[in-house]
Formats: C-alpha cells, structure tokens, sequence
C-alpha cells in the first residue's frame, strides 16, 4: 500500500499536472477572493441579507434599514456565481485533461487561456467595462473547458 501512495505523489513530478495544478491554484484564490469582495461591498454599502448582520449596525427596527439589495453587492455576487458555474468544471475537467497526457504546450495554451479569461471577466464584471467584453471573456474560458473535455472523450473513449 505505502508503494501505491509514493505512485500517486509522483504526479507532482509531470510538468502537465504541475501547470494544472498552478493554473487551477490561482482560478481558485481568485474565486475565493470574489468572497471577500463580495463582503466588502456588504459592509460599505451597508447592504445585507441576514437580520444578524445587519444588527451589527443597528438594533431592532433600525436595523431593519440594513437589510436591502445593492447593485453593487450584486454585480459582485453575480460575479462569484458565475465563477462557481465556470472554475468548478474546468477544475473537474482540467485533472482529467491533465491525466490524458496532452502535450505540454497544448495543455499550458488551456489553462492559461482559460486562467486569463476568468481574470478579465472579473475585471469586466466588477468595473464594469462594456459589452461584449465580459460575453467574451466568459465565452473564451467556456470553450476551453469544452475544448478539454473533447479531448478527455476522444482519449478515453476513442471518438
């Protein structure tokens, strides 16, 4: 059983599943820092959704005045949501990938077309910049995704 374990760590070992596992790292923190930017905008707007969070700033019925939607809140909301609905299956995807044995540079080309297309999402999101840019970004990262699951297919199932 130790030999099995020792096999497993030897992924760290494949420049593919490295690039994968730096690429996904960086996706992930920056999903988890749509989290606090998310709260951020709660606390200076003011704007919650919990009775308890907004008695931090106001007890009984003045508190009540707290609990309210802001567009800004929202915009970052749906920011996160969309990464949730985006990183979560390239991170899924993306080890298949990365265990399929693509080349190096084809798997590189993935994750950071992918990993740049997210970033620029967000910026396009939380900014906001103007149509079509967020549409692209979104669309770029969704291709690649689909790109590597055609792939994982065609090697798994010989399509």
């Amino acid at each position: 059983r130790r030999g099995e374990m020792a096999k497993s760590t030897q992924l760290i070992d494949n420049e593919v599943f490295r690039a994968y596992a730096t690429y996904t790292a960086i996706v992930l923190l920056k999903m988890m820092l749509m989290s606090l930017v998310t709260a951020y905008y709660r606390l200076t707007r003011k704007a919650f959704v919990n009775p308890e969070d907004a008695e931090s700033f106001g007890k009984g019925e003045s508190s009540k005045k707290f609990l309210r939607t802001d567009p800004d809140v929202e915009r970052a909301r749906r920011g996160h949501l969309n990464d949730l609905e985006n990183i979560v299956p390239f991170v899924g995807i993306g080890l298949l990938y990365a265990l399929s044995g693509p080349e190096l540079s084809t798997a590189l080309l993935h994750f950071r077309m992918f990993t740049g297309a997210r970033i620029l999402h967000t910026f396009a999101y939380l900014i906001p910049l103007p149509q079509p840019g967020r549409g692209l970004s979104w669309a770029v990262g969704y291709s690649v995704t689909f790109s590597m699951a055609y792939k994982v297919l065609k090697t798994a199932w010989l399509l």
